[in-house]
């Protein structure tokens, strides 16, 4: 009797966590796809020798390397 009842316990609790898996999953898709901007995306093309017009890049006080990232919001 108590092997029986063992393997009814563990069965139920590989259900409930198979459902726990499940249910994470799909909010995680669920909020990943609201999170994201609508597209389309495409690429901007400049004309040959023209530079837009950004503000320039902060240089490191003690050397270093800085990467500078603009975004035009609409």
């Amino acid at each position: 009797m108590a092997g029986e009842r063992r393997r009814k316990v563990w069965r139920r609790v590989v259900i409930v966590w198979a459902l726990a898996v499940v249910v994470a999953g799909g909010l995680t898709l669920w909020m990943q796809d609201s999170t994201e901007p609508g597209g389309p995306y495409v690429w901007e093309e400049t004309k040959p020798g023209e530079t837009p017009d950004l503000p320039p890049c902060p240089t490191p006080e003690h050397g270093g390397a800085v990467l500078c990232a603009y975004a035009e919001a609409d």
